[in-house]
Order: structure tokens, then sequence, then C-alpha cells
């Protein structure tokens, strides 16, 4: 158990450096890095790499057959070695007439901050390294050697992560990993994943001709790209939510009986999800409870995320399509995999007649979980419950994806969650933000499990 005296000196620290971290912040998030983009990318590696230099970590921006990979590090009194996964990139701002405010601009409204990366993810490294800071200024010392992994690929899938791991175990090599994100939830509990799901993203597109022809002309004996392609979406998933890829379900390992118990204590926050996202209801006419955290985590998915083809601007234009694009991803959950998916999905595709539907491969990941009994989940979870006064809210797998498996299967590190968000943050959409006081505790939560780890096992 950590000396109160010693936890209140941390506190007392955190809030005489808020307006410091905040700076700090400021100057994080007016650096655009939009990997879907290649906008900003070198620049924001090499500010990052700064704001860890200037906290006295030795820092190396590593190639990758990508975006580039800031590597941290700085010893500590201790033998153990705690690391830090974040994410430099962001996802794009646009549609840019949706936000109330720039968004490579920190601006204050009331207690929130909004800008894009204030919380995905650039919120969450200024909060490591406040909390880092802090514990460093307050003990004398670091408890423990801490190294820091932040990528610059994490919104378009990490495609270049894995491999990079791979080939640098040595230098990455640690005892426990802290993940990229944390949230409370819409209780104001703490909120503990212990996995994700995996991801397969395609493109699924089909030409038909070499340009688009007049309706009038061609439509009764030319091909119609969007049809063609509308068609072949038909045959992915039926009405009751069921995938038709024959073999998608094969390698499919059910939830254990401690899955099921978690699920089953988790608080009921289905009305919240409807009103958030001012839903009708849910799917298969699921009312909430376990089944609604089963199906939300669980269960395999196909989801059309965008659909392009012929005219969609004002007005009409009486045009055939000569092409049509699809983007679908599948999340995926144990044991599947994307190299299954894609190759199920080309055999289906072939079988139903559409041969000339091309499959790009997107980017994805494998699904992985931590032991919800490892210690470092234990460590986690109590002293979140110290900082929120509330015990976390546990979820053996998060609906979400990222690249936690080379963490855990190549590193083998147990990796646990804690950060700054909270459910109505939009992550991902226009005026995306955080809360101060989420930010604080963050940034508290962070100090504690430092501190706490450095005596670990000790």
């Amino acid at each position: 158990m950590a000396d109160p005296a010693l936890l209140a000196r941390l506190d007392a620290y955190i809030e005489q450096h808020l307006e410091q971290n905040l700076a700090v912040l400021a100057r994080l998030v007016a650096q655009p890095s939009v990997a879907a983009q290649g906008l900003g990318i070198r620049e924001c590696a090499e500010l990052v790499a700064a704001l860890l230099r200037e906290q006295g970590y030795s820092v190396e921006i590593m190639p990758t057959g990508g975006n580039p990979v800031v590597v941290g590090e700085k010893p500590g009194r201790g033998d153990r070695t705690l690391l830090f996964y974040c994410h430099y990139d962001v996802q794009p701002p646009e549609p840019l007439e949706w936000w109330e405010s720039p968004p490579w601009e920190l601006t204050r409204r009331g207690d929130n901050l909004y800008a894009r990366g204030v919380s995905d993810d650039k919120g969450h490294i200024v909060a490591r390294l406040a909390a880092l800071a802090a514990v460093e200024a307050v003990m004398g010392e670091l408890p423990c050697h801490v190294k820091f992994l932040i990528e610059g690929e994490e919104e378009i899938g990490s495609p270049n992560l894995p491999p990079f791991i791979e080939q640098h175990q040595d230098r990455l090599a640690a005892d426990a990993c802290v993940w990229e994100f944390g949230q409370v939830d819409y209780d104001g509990a703490p909120v503990q994943y212990l996995g994700m799901r995996g991801i397969c993203y395609v493109e699924l597109s089909v030409q038909t001709a070499s340009r688009d022809a007049h309706s009038g002309m061609a439509g009764s004996i030319l091909a119609n790209a969007a049809w063609r392609l509308v068609w072949a979406l038909s045959t992915l998933k039926d009405r009751d939510e069921r995938i038709l890829i024959p073999g998608h379900y094969d390698s499919v390992v059910p939830p254990t009986e401690r899955d099921l118990a978690l699920l089953a204590a988790l608080p009921d926050h289905a009305a919240d999800i409807l009103a958030e996202y001012q839903a009708k209801g849910f799917l298969k006419g699921m009312t909430g409870g376990p089944e609604l955290r089963r199906a939300e985590v669980f269960e395999p998915t196909c989801t059309i995320c965008g659909l392009e083809s012929g005219y969609q601007g004002p007005g009409s234009k009486t045009i055939v399509p000569a092409r049509a694009t699809a983007k679908v991803d599948f999340r995926l959950v144990p044991n599947q995999t994307g190299e299954e998916v894609l190759a199920n999905l080309r055999r289906h595709l072939d079988a139903q007649g559409f041969q000339d539907v091309e499959i790009r491969y997107l980017g994805g990941g494998r699904p992985a979980r931590t032991d919800p009994d490892h210690p470092f989940i234990k460590l986690v979870n109590d002293t979140a419950e110290e900082v929120y006064g509330k015990p976390p809210v546990v979820w053996p797998m998060v609906g979400g994806s990222g690249p936690n498996y080379p963490f855990i299967h190549v590193l083998k590190v147990p990796v646990a969650m804690a950060g700054i968000g909270y459910p109505s943050g939009q992550a991902h959409a226009p005026n995306e933000h955080i809360r101060l006081g989420d930010f604080v505790q963050g940034i508290r939560h962070t100090a504690r499990i430092v501190e706490a780890f450095g005596w670990m096992g000790s």
C-alpha cells in the first residue's frame, strides 16, 4: 500500500503543473498527423521525440515499412520495465464544417477541451508524460525502468507495427504494458478492457466498363457496376446478421465461463447507448443485459463502412455506373485470423459468380486478450479504485480493435487500460474532446500505476 503522504504529494504536483501540461497538449494537437492522408507525419514524430527528450528520455525515431516509430527509454530504480504504447497519428478531421472550433487548435469551452487527437491519442501521450514527471519529481527517481513505443499508423490498422515488434523484441522487452487509451463509463467508473477484437478491413470493387454510360442507351444492355456490387454484398450476410461466408465461424472459440461471469457483472447501459446515438433499438431485438454485451464483443461482424458509385451530386444524372467500391470491415473474435477471412471471402465470391469483384486488403490484426487474474491487472484495477472511488468495470474484451496481439503474444506482456476518455468524447468524429477532470484523473491514475509497479513483486 502506497504511503498516503506520497500520494498526496503526487496529486499536488499534478495540480500545480496542470497548466504546463495543457500547454504541452496544445502544442501537440496543433501539429496535424493524419496517417490516412500522409499529413504531418514526420513532423509529428519529431515533435513527440522532442517532448520525450525534454523530460530526459533517450529517444530514437525508428523506420518501419511505413510511418516511423518513436521509441523512448529512461532507467529507474528497480529492475522491472513498464512499457507505454501510444500513437501519434490521428483520424482525418473531415467534415470540417461540423467542427465548432478549429480541429488543430486546442479550444476550451467550459470544462471541455476540443481538438483532433485530444483524446485519441495525443491527450494520452501527454497524460503519460505528466504522470511520469510527477512520479520522478516527487520520488526523486522513477521506481522502474520506463519505455515508450509511439507509432504513427494506428488509425490505419498498424500494418507495420507487428513486424517492427518482431524485429525489435530485445529493444522493447518489458514486464507489463499500459495501453494507449482508457476511459470512464456513463456512471464515472473506470473501465478495464482485457482484450480487443481483431479486424480484417477490405475494399471490394467491380469494374463493368471503361466509362459510365447513358442509362437510356445502356440501362438494359450493359452491366451496372453498382448493382453488381450490391448483389455481391447481399450474399455476405443475412437479415438476421448471420455471416454467410462458408467457414467464417469455424475458428471461433466461444467465451469461457469466466468471460460470461465478467459480462454478467457489468452494468446495463443499453438506454445510455441508445440515447447517445439517438437510435430506435438494437439489432435482432436485443434490449440489453448480458445478451447485448456478449454480442458487442464476442460476435464476429461484417460491416459495410462505405459505398461509392455513380453520381452523388445535386439533381439528377442518368448513367449506368462503370465502377463501384465498398469498404467492409470484419471484426474478429478468438481465434479468427485475417488470412482465413480473406481466403474464405475470395472462395465465397467466386462460388456466387462474382469472380469480377476485386478484393483489396487494407489492413488488420488478430484478436488478443490478457488474463483477467494477472497481478498487473489487479494492480491497475486497485489503483483505479483509489483514484475514482469506484471499482473498475471489467470487460473481457472490447468491441474495437488494435495491435495488442504482438504485445501479448510476441513481447508476452500483460496489457492494461487506463486513461482520460469518456463515452461522449466523439473520438473519430468532429468536435472530439476530453473533460478536464478526466484528464487530471487519468494523470493521477497513471502516476499511481507507475509508483505501485516499482514495488510489484518486491
